[in-house]
């Protein structure tokens, strides 16, 4: 990757994200990379998937694949990205589609820790009573 400043580590990431390229997204992360979500969230409950993925790997195919079971025509808006040495901050509202086409529109913040140019660790935070609503609850 040769990015070292943690900033551009996560930019880099999300436009990675974005391809959907299963083995790039790897590439972002540290091996002994995990991604902790809250437990029992609705996208977990959902996909029948753990809300703490381990390793690039398993973190790479949930974003890569797993996770457009669930979520099509993904829109993510970024609201802040801030960097205080290793650690970033990412605000962001992601828009998609669920199936059956309801819409689903929630905010997220995500803690990113980088080690040199690699991803350690995602702490991932959302409304997880609005996520529940929107994935489970009709209207």
């Amino acid at each position: 990757m040769n990015i070292t400043n943690p900033k551009d580590v996560v930019i880099n990431a999300w436009r990675t994200f974005k391809t959907r390229d299963a083995k790039l997204i790897a590439g972002l992360f540290a091996s002994d990379a995990e991604w902790i979500a809250p437990a029992g969230n609705a996208t977990a409950v959902a996909l029948k998937h753990t809300d703490h993925m381990a390793g690039p790997d398993q973190i790479a195919n949930f974003i890569a694949s797993e996770m457009h079971h669930l979520f099509s025509n993904v829109d993510i808006s970024f609201r802040g990205i801030h960097a205080d040495g290793d650690t970033v901050v990412v605000e962001e509202r992601m828009r998609a589609t669920l199936p059956g086409g309801k819409l689903y529109e929630n905010d997220y913040c995500f803690i990113f820790v980088v080690s040199g140019d690699r991803i350690k660790q995602v702490r991932e935070y959302m409304d997880t009573r609005k996520g529940w609503q929107m994935i489970f609850e009709p209207g």
